[in-house]
Parts: structure tokens; C-alpha cells; sequence
């Protein structure tokens, strides 16, 4: 059984033991004085690696100094850019004509077409263009165009007209409201200063939304602890259930209860409604004692020691597992390793697989979405050293990189409503799961990036599980998998390249809504919609374009077609489970969501 801390070896006898060296050896110091170094620098960085983006930004501009042909194109569509805007504003229109950019919802405002503002925002979006193109020059490295390409969005972002603190719409809600939204914005940024700095703010949020108390209140137990994990099993709905209980492995950098929030928005409650044992984890929020923990403790904790204990409470039947982003790809890892029992010293104990169910999850990180633009051999180096300097990666750490890469959407617009309309963003109760940050141990971390976004292990089969590579081609049991449209964490087309390396039944659902949203996509909700295609383990392969044109398109919540799929895929019903009070050892949410930690 793989062991989370490994005993040191029995010293040799004093009589041949060597002697002990006095200190580091010279390069260990270097080593480690150059990682101090770097994590001090981050600091001014905001995280990212100087190196990254230098060389980044080094290969660009020298690839388009040595395309003459490239230049003086992109100077001639310079040119001809505001050759037209100029026609447009002389002949009195000066508005987009539709092929400079796509609708921008920061500009949908009526007051966006007075003058001079149609003009402005016309050579805004023309500029945006010009960029996007620019970027993508022959020959350019795709993880350098996707840096430079990034990189030119945050500052075309920055500078985009609707942050400005006079623009049309600022001036006419100021004239409105003679001047309460500046001030009321100005109460914002205090406020957000002080919550920045520990204190207090002035103005208390209008909701809480607390763990067992708002959210997080299905009822249920804690049945198991380790020093990683609670697995909570919930409480029957139903008189029968059915014979498969639901085993779902959350992802580590959030809080579980994304899974069950308000009733109305819960997976975990909507699912024990429709007859269905759920299990689920619960991540502990680790601190610096734990940055030794590495990937396969969290496989081994996570994973195979709440199997082995399903087992023990549901004997003598399959389990339906379920992974959300990457809690998916750590369930795909433990899937493949007990597709060969033998792989595994403990799989004898843990309950067998009935299905493996996947959520925005990749297992092929060749094309990870925005994220991997930060996540290079030089950006991972740097996130080592800040992680070595605390032990852990912080919260508002992961959360800045997602900021970052949403600048126009989680810092300005947001910001701008905040500061410059006096509006607060009412809180909901996704907003305030999403602003529960977790911490990663350094080890962990590490491993995941180098394992997953570097070297891309999982998918090429040379992942170690207890010493032995794994291959999700070993999977045989069928798969449900979900990606989502909008999704910039987890593209579904990267999600879909698990049918590439799969040999089993996949049913794939492509479900509208984004990455957080298009999950928790409860039924009734509106707007929403699916395609749905099953894939046999003996069709050939479709290229993402043709499964969209072969897909069966459905209105309403994928939550339906997967309670269908997991009743088909299930032993019929028996009575249901009731919670054995000698095995609980405390109330759900349990102890572990509950741990926070200021940063």
C-alpha cells in the first residue's frame, strides 16, 4: 500500500557508518539561496516568472524582425484599420461595422453611442484585432504565441474605454445620482482595503453563506477521517435506494460543497432525491505541516481509502465514481491503477467500479485552456520556490491566477460597478464558495504540475501508480463525461480527448454554462441546455467537430440524462441506507470544510 510518509533506513553500525557531512554540499546552498531569492522576487511579480515572459516576449519580436513579409502586412492592416475608421467618422456613422470585433457586452449601453464614444470604442476593437493577429506569427511556439497572446489581452483589457472613471455611462449614473454612486464607491474601495489588510469592513455583506448553516445542509454523516480527507455518506430520501452507491471525489483546490450548496442548487441533495446512496470527500485545507504530502498520498487517501471503506459499509456492491475537474483527474489515475488489481496492494479491499463519471476533467494536458499560458518550465520553478518558502501554495494565490487570466470580467468590470457606480455585486451563494480559498502542499503541487501540464503523464501512460505505469486504455468499465461550453479551465475539447485514449463505452455530454456554472446546472433552471452522444468502445474515432454534428441536442439539465445513465448502469434497488450511528464520527459538513486559514 503506497504510504504517505516512508520510513528512513536503520543506520549502520557505528564501526562503518561514514561520517556525516557538515552541511550542504556547495551546490544544495546555491540551491537554496537562489530559491529564496525567487520566492522574495514573486512578490513583485504578482507570481509570474520575469524569465517566462522575457522569453516569451524575446521569441515574438524576433520572429517578426526576421518576416519582412509579416511586417509590412500587418503595418498595411495597421493602415487600412484606420484608413476606415477615419472613412467612418468622416461620413458621420463611426460605429463598428461588424467585422472588427464581436458584440462586447462592456459597450451594450446605450450611452456607448453618443459622441465621440462609437469612435472610441471602434478603434478600440480594431486595435484588439490588429493584436490578435499580430500574435500569431510562423513559427512562433504555440506556448509563446499563447503567453505573448495573453499578455496583450491584459493590457488591451486595461485600456479598454468602458475603465475609464469618465465614460458615458459613469457620467450619466453620476448625473442621475448627483454624485451618491462616487461616493458609495469610494465606501467600496475602503472597505475592500480593509478586508485586504484584516480588518473589519464598514459595510457587512447582506448574506452569509456558511458551511451547515446556508449551505452544505444535507444531511448526512462523517464516516471516515484520515489526515487528508472526511468522507461524508448522506442520509436516504427515499424508501429504496438504488444497489450502486455514488462515490464523488471533488477537486482539491475547492471547497466540496460547490457540490452541495443552497438546496435548491445542490448536486448532492437533487441526487439522494432521486434514490441514490452518495459518498462524497471533503479535502482537509492544509498548512505548512503538510508539504510533504504528495499526488499519490492524495490518491491513496483520497481515493483508495474511502473505497476501502464503502466497501466495508456497502458490501457487496459496485460503486458509480464521479470526479469534478481535477478531483476527475486524480479518479481517472485510481480507475486505471484497479483496472489491473495488481497494480494496487490494496485493491482487494476497496469496492470494484460499477462506472467512472468525469466533470470538466482532463486527462490530456496537451491543450489545457488559458492556464497553461502561466505554466511553463521556468513559471513552475518560481511557484516552487514561494511554495518552499510557506510550505503550501495560498488561496489568493490560485485565485490571482484566475483573476489574471479574467481581468475584463473579475477585476474591471467588477471593480468599475464597485468603485465607479457605487454598486456592490450582490452576493450569491457560488460567489461565496468561490471566495473560500484552499491552500495545496507544495509537494503535491509540484508533482501535479510537472506530472500533468509538463511531462502529461496520465495520457502518454507513464504515470507511476505504487511504482507502475497506468493507462487509461486499461479502463473497461463505461464512462459518463461532461465538459462545458464556456469553460477556460477545463476546454471541453480538451476534456473530449479522453475518448482518444479510452477503450470503453463513453457517453459525452457537452452541456452550455461554463466551468463552475455549467455543473451546477440543477433542473428547472433556465436556459439550458445539452448534446449527448455514446461512443462504443468499437467506433472510430470523430474528430470533436464531427461528435458536435453527431450529438443529440436536449433542453434542460444534464443532471436528468446522468441519473438515467447511472440507473442503467446500476443492480436495481434495494432498502434504504440508513446512517449507522456507531460510525459516525460527526455531523456533515464535518470538521474539514470548515478550516480557514488567513494568508
Amino acid at each position: 500500500m503506497l504510504q504517505a510518509t516512508r520510513s528512513l533506513p536503520e543506520p549502520a553500525s557505528t564501526s562503518t557508518r561514514p561520517a556525516a557531512p557538515a552541511g550542504p554540499t556547495p551546490a544544495e546552498a546555491a540551491a537554496a539561496f537562489d530559491q529564496l531569492v525567487h520566492a522574495r522576487a514573486a512578490a513583485l511579480t504578482s507570481g509570474l516568472s520575469p524569465i517566462s515572459l522575457s522569453l516569451a516576449w524575446q521569441d515574438w519580436a524576433q520572429h517578426l524582425m526576421s518576416q519582412p513579409g509579416q511586417r509590412l502586412r500587418l503595418a498595411a492592416q495597421a493602415q487600412a484599420g484606420v484608413i476606415e475608421w477615419l472613412g467612418h467618422c468622416a461620413s458621420g456613422g463611426c460605429t463598428p461595422d461588424g467585422s472588427a470585433a464581436a458584440p462586447d457586452a462592456r459597450f451594450a449601453s446605450p450611452a456607448w453611442q453618443q459622441w465621440p464614444w462609437p469612435g472610441v470604442v471602434q478603434a478600440y476593437q480594431q486595435s484588439v484585432q490588429w493584436w490578435d493577429d499580430a500574435t500569431q506569427l510562423p513559427g512562433l511556439t504555440r506556448h509563446h504565441s499563447e503567453v505573448v497572446r495573453t499578455m496583450a489581452r491584459q493590457w488591451l483589457d486595461t485600456l479598454s474605454p468602458s475603465n475609464l472613471p469618465f465614460n458615458p455611462e459613469v457620467l450619466q449614473v453620476t448625473r442621475e445620482r448627483l454624485g451618491a454612486n462616487l461616493i458609495e464607491g469610494a465606501q467600496n474601495a475602503a472597505d475592500d482595503w480593509r478586508l485586504q489588510h484584516g480588518l473589519q469592513p464598514l459595510a457587512l455583506p447582506e448574506h452569509s453563506y456558511r458551511p451547515g448553516t446556508e449551505v452544505a445542509i444535507t444531511p448526512g454523516a462523517v464516516v471516515m477521517r484520515n489526515r487528508l480527507v472526511e468522507l461524508i455518506q448522506y442520509a436516504p430520501a427515499t424508501d429504496v435506494v438504488q444497489a450502486a452507491p455514488v462515490f464523488i471525489v471533488p477537486s482539491w483546490i475547492m471547497k466540496y460543497y460547490i457540490l452541495d450548496l443552497r438546496p435548491e442548487h445542490s448536486l448532492v441533495r437533487w441526487l439522494v432525491g432521486q434514490g441514490h446512496t452518495v459518498f462524497i470527500l471533503s479535502w482537509k485545507n492544509p498548512d505548512r505541516s503538510d508539504a510533504g504530502i504528495g499526488l499519490n498520498d492524495y490518491l491513496q487517501w483520497g481515493v483508495f481509502d474511502s473505497l476501502a471503506r464503502i466497501r466495508e459499509l456497502v458490501p457487496d456492491h459496485p460503486v458509480h465514481a464521479c470526479g469534478y475537474c481535477l478531483g476527475g483527474t486524480l479518479l481517472s489515475m485510481a480507475a486505471a491503477a484497479l483496472a489491473r488489481p495488481q497494480q494496487v496492494a490494496s485493491a482487494p479491499q476497496q469496492a470494484p467500479l460499477a462506472s467512472v463519471t468525469l466533470l470538466a476533467s482532463e486527462t490530456d494536458f496537451t491543450e489545457p485552456g488559458e492556464m497553461g499560458a502561466l505554466i511553463d518550465e521556468s513559471q513552475v520553478q518560481l511557484l516552487e520556490a514561494v511554495m518552499a518558502d510557506r510550505g503550501f501554495l495560498t488561496g489568493q494565490q490560485m485565485a490571482g491566477s484566475f483573476q489574471f487570466l479574467h481581468a475584463r470580467d473579475l477585476v474591471w468590470s467588477t471593480k468599475m460597478h464597485e468603485y465607479l457606480f457605487g454598486e456592490r455585486t450582490r452576493p450569491n451563494d457560488l460567489m461565496a464558495w468561490n471566495a473560500d480559498v484552499t491552500r495545496m502542499p507544495a509537494r503535491m503541487h509540484s508533482e501535479y504540475l510537472r506530472r500533468c501540464y509538463l511531462r502529461n503523464e496520465l495520457a502518454e501512460g507513464r504515470y507511476l501508480v505504487e511504482g507502475t505505469p497506468v493507462s487509461l486504455s486499461d479502463v473497461r468499465v463505461p464512462v459518463f463525461a461532461v465538459g462545458t461550453e464556456t469553460d477556460h479551465v477545463s476546454p471541453w475539447k480538451s476534456v473530449y480527448k479522453l475518448l482518444r485514449l479510452s477503450e470503453t463505452e463513453v457517453t459525452f455530454v457537452l452541456t452550455s454554462g461554463g466551468h463552475n456554472a455549467g455543473i451546477v446546472s440543477e433542473p428547472g433552471h433556465p436556459h439550458r441546455h445539452y448534446a449527448l452522444h455514446v461512443t462504443a468502445a468499437t467506433d472510430p474515432w470523430q474528430s470533436p467537430e464531427d461528435w458536435q454534428a453527431t450529438a443529440e441536442r436536449r433542453d434542460g439539465s444534464w443532471w436528468t440524462a446522468w441519473n438515467d445513465w447511472l440507473v442503467a448502469h446500476s443492480r436495481g434497488t434495494v432498502p434504504a441506507r440508513v446512517i449507522d450511528p456507531a460510525t459516525a464520527l460527526a455531523a456533515a459538513p464535518g470538521d474539514y470544510v470548515q478550516t480557514r486559514y488567513a494568508d
